[in-house]
C-alpha cells in the first residue's frame, strides 16, 4: 500500500531536505547490501487487486468513501486514485505447495466481501482493465479521492508539464484528447503480482521478468475500449504512460524517458542501478515527514524503513518495479509486475499469475544471463507489440527467433512454466488447473479483450453505444460471479442490460457523434449539399480547434434562397457560412438531463441542440433523436407490461 500521509504543497527547502533523506536511504541500502542484511533462502509471492465500483447500470460509481467506511475493519482494502476505484492486498504466500489456490481463495473472499458491501450501498464491483462505460465527465477532480497524496501528485505533475495533458492513441479507432488533470490514470486497474528475490539474484530475476512480461501480457489483455473507442488490446499501457507523463514539451523533444516506462537496458549488477537511475532522471513529486536516520537504525542492529526512497520509488512507474519491504522484521527485495490488467475473472488472473511465476522460476534456471540470449530492444518491442495486438502479435524470443504469440506460448513457454512450478514444488493439481486455463485461453484466442470486442461486433447496431458498453460491463460482472474463466463466457448482448430508462437519462448517452460540420469560411453551398446528401436539417459550424461557433439550419438556407430569388446579384455570389449561420446557438453538455434538453428545445423553439464539452463540439441531438428515444422507451414499457 502507498503512503497517503504526505504534504500537499512543498517549499524548495522541504524538497531539498527530502532529497537529502532519499540519498541517505540509498547509502543505507548500499550498506545493507554490502553487509548482507537482506532475507535470503525464501521465495514469497503476493498480489494487489484493483477494481472498479459501478452502479446498477454498469457505470462508474463514486462509492469509495462509503465502501471504505463499511470496510474499515478490514485493513486489506485501501483507496486508489478515483472514488470509483478500490484496491485490496493479498497476504504474501511462500512460493510452493498450495500457494496459488490459497491466494485464489483469499481473493475470492475479499471480492465477495466487496460485492456484499457495494450491494448494500446500491452498487457493485467489476474486474476489468479499463471500464468501457467511463465518460469524460467521470474524470474530473471531483471524482478524485480527496487525500493529500493524490492532490499533491496531480499538482506536481501539472506543474512539471507546464500545460494540459495530451493523449493520443491509435487503434481500430483513434483517441485524441486534452485534459487538465491526472484523472485518466484512474481509468486503469490492474492485477499486480509480486515475486521476492534475494539481493544476489535480483538482477538476474529482474531481467527474466523483463523478458517474459510481453508473452504473459499477450495472453492476458483485457483493456480494449476507452471512452467508447476501440484501441489497443491493452490500452492501459499507452494510457498510463501518457496520464502521468511529467515531461514538458521541451523534455519530450529531447527524448527524456517518461515516468511510466519499460526501461532502456538490461540490469547488470544490483537493485541499486534502478534506484540510482530513477533518482537521477526524475524530479521529486511528493514528500512526507521523516521518521528516522537510516544509518543510526543500522548501527543499532535495526531495520530502516527507507521511507523517503520508497515514496519516490512509488512515483516512478516501471512496468516491472523493484520494491523494498519489511516482513516479520526482516528486509527483503521483490519485483512488482504491474503490466497485467484486472480481470476478466479471478481464475483468469490466477492463471496469468501462475504463468508468470512459473516462467520466473524456470527461465532463471534455464538461462543464467538473459542479456546474452536476447536483445533488450526485442524485449521492449515485444512488450509494445503485445499491448497493441495481444495474441495477434509476433514476438521475438531468445537467439532472435520470431514466433506468433500463441505458438511461442503453447509450444515453448507453457512447458517452461510447468517445469518452473514443479521445481518450486507447487501442488500438481494447481499447476494443471491454472496452466490448463491459460492454455485454453490461448488456444481459443479468447482473452478478456477479445471477448469484449467480439461482444461489440455481435451486438452490431443494436441499442445505443452507451447500452452496448453497459451490456459488456453488466455481463462481465455477472460472469465473474460464476467463477468461470473467460474462454467459457458467452458473448454479451444488449438484452442483458435492463437499465433502458437509465440509458436515456442524459444527452451524452444517445447523442449523435458522427458529425458533418462546416467551417465559417466555407461556401454555403457545401452546407446545403451536406443537408441534401445526409438527409439532415442542421449543420454545426466549428473552427479549426473544434470549437462550436455557429449553426446552419434548413430555415436559414431557405431564407437565403428566397433573398437570392429576389436579387439576381445575391444569387450569383459565393456566400460564406459565417454570413448566414446562427451565432451562439443554444447548447447542452453530455451530462445535461434529457428532460432539461427537451425543455430547452421547447422554450427556445429549436429543432436541435449541439452538444459541447470545454467549448468543443462533441455531438448533436435533434427532435428526431428524442422521438426515437420516446418510441424505444414506450416499446420497452409495453413489453414489460405485457410480461406482467
Amino acid at each position: 500500500m502507498g503512503r497517503h500521509d504526505v504534504n500537499s504543497a512543498f517549499s524548495d527547502e522541504q524538497l531539498r531536505a527530502f532529497m537529502k533523506a532519499i540519498l541517505a536511504d540509498v547509502h543505507a541500502l548500499e550498506r545493507m547490501l554490502r553487509e548482507e542484511r537482506f532475507e535470503t533462502g525464501v521465495r514469497r509471492i503476493g498480489a494487489e487487486q484493483e477494481m472498479f465500483l459501478i452502479d446498477r447500470g454498469g457505470r462508474a460509481w463514486c462509492g469509495a468513501d462509503a465502501m471504505m467506511d463499511k470496510l474499515k475493519g478490514n485493513k486489506q482494502f485501501t483507496y486508489e486514485l478515483a472514488r470509483f476505484n478500490l484496491e485490496c492486498n493479498l497476504t504474501p504466500q511462500v512460493f510452493g505447495g498450495n500457494c496459488l489456490s490459497a491466494m485464489e481463495r483469499e481473493l475470492n473472499g475479499l471480492l465477495e466481501e466487496a460485492r456484499r458491501t457495494a450491494a448494500g450501498l446500491g452498487g457493485d464491483i467489476v474486474l476489468t482493465g479499463i471500464l468501457p462505460t467511463l465518460r469524460r465527465s467521470d474524470l474530473t477532480l471531483d471524482s478524485m479521492v480527496q487525500n493529500p497524496r493524490f492532490l499533491a501528485l496531480n499538482n506536481a505533475l501539472a506543474q512539471l508539464r507546464g500545460g494540459e495533458f495530451q493523449f493520443r492513441i491509435k487503434g481500430v479507432d483513434e483517441f485524441e484528447m486534452t485534459h487538465d488533470n491526472v484523472m485518466l490514470e484512474s481509468c486503469n486497474t490492474s492485477f499486480q503480482v509480486h515475486f521476492q528475490a534475494g539481493p544476489h539474484e535480483f538482477a538476474e530475476l529482474y531481467n527474466c521478468a523483463q523478458a517474459i512480461t510481453a508473452p504473459v501480457l499477450a495472453s492476458a489483455t483485457n483493456s480494449p475500449i476507452l471512452l467508447g473507442r476501440r484501441l489497443w488490446r491493452e490500452t492501459r499501457v499507452a494510457l498510463f504512460q501518457q496520464s502521468v507523463d511529467g515531461r514538458s514539451a521541451a523534455h519530450q523533444v529531447r527524448g527524456r524517458r517518461p515516468r511510466v516506462d519499460f526501461g532502456d537496458g538490461w540490469m547488470r549488477e544490483s537493485v541499486l542501478e534502478i534506484f540510482r537511475e530513477d533518482l537521477a532522471r526524475f524530479r521529486l513529486l511528493l514528500a512526507t515527514d521523516l521518521d528516522e536516520d537510516p544509518m543510526a537504525v543500522l548501527d543499532r542492529g535495526g531495520v530502516p524503513n527507507l521511507t523517503a526512497l520508497r515514496l519516490h520509488n512509488g512515483t516512478v512507474y516501471r512496468w516491472n518495479r523493484p520494491c523494498y519491504g519489511i516482513s516479520d522484521g526482516k528486509p527483503h527485495l521483490r519485483i512488482e509486475a504491474r503490466a497485467f490488467p484486472s480481470g476478466p475473472s479471478v481464475l483468469d488472473e490466477m492463471a496469468t499469475a501462475a504463468f508468470f511465476f512459473g516462467l520466473m522460476s524456470s527461465v532463471s534456471h534455464e538461462v543464467q544471463d538473459v542479456a546474452k540470449v536476447m536483445r533488450f530492444d526485442d524485449a521492449r518491442g515485444n512488450f509494445l507489440a503485445a499491448a497493441r495486438l495481444g495474441l495477434q502479435a509476433n514476438l521475438t524470443w531468445f537467439h532472435g527467433k520470431e514466433y506468433p504469440a500463441p505458438v511461442l506460448i503453447e509450444e515453448i513457454l507453457l512447458p517452461l512454466a510447468r517445469e518452473g512450478l514443479k521445481q518450486a514444488k507447487v501442488d500438481s493439481s494447481d499447476i494443471d488447473r491454472y496452466l490448463g486455463v491459460l492454455q485454453e485461453r490461448v488456444k481459443r484466442n479468447r482473452t478478456g479483450a477479445r471477448w469484449s470486442l467480439d461482444s461489440l461486433a455481435a451486438m452490431g447496431e443494436k441499442g445505443t453505444k452507451d447500452q452496448r458498453m453497459c451490456a459488456i460491463v453488466r455481463a462481465a460482472s455477472s460472469r465473474q460471479r460464476s467463477g468461470e474463466p473467460v474462454h467459457l463466457w458467452e458473448l454479451a448482448d444488449t438484452g442483458e442490460f435492463e437499465g433502458w430508462r437509465e440509458s436515456y437519462s442524459q444527452v451524452g448517452q444517445f447523442m449523435t457523434t458522427d458529425l458533418f460540420t462546416v467551417h465559417p469560411e466555407d461556401v454555403v453551398d457545401l452546407a446545403a449539399s451536406l443537408m441534401d446528401w445526409r438527409h439532415i436539417r442542421h449543420v454545426p459550424v466549428e473552427d479549426n480547434e473544434g470549437c462550436l461557433v455557429g449553426l446552419v439550419s434548413h430555415r436559414s438556407l431557405l431564407r437565403l434562397v428566397g433573398q437570392g430569388m429576389k436579387s439576381k446579384e445575391l444569387g450569383q455570389q459565393a456566400v460564406a457560412v459565417k454570413d448566414i449561420m446562427k451565432r451562439d446557438p443554444v447548447v447542452v453538455t453530455p451530462a445535461t438531463p434529457t428532460l432539461d434538453a427537451i425543455e430547452l428545445m421547447r422554450n427556445h423553439k429549436v429543432g436541435c441542440l449541439p452538444v459541447v464539452e470545454d467549448k468543443r463540439l462533441v455531438g448533436i441531438i435533434t427532435e428526431r433523436d428524442l422521438i426515437r428515444v420516446a418510441a424505444m422507451l414506450f416499446e420497452k414499457h409495453l413489453r414489460e407490461s405485457q410480461a406482467e
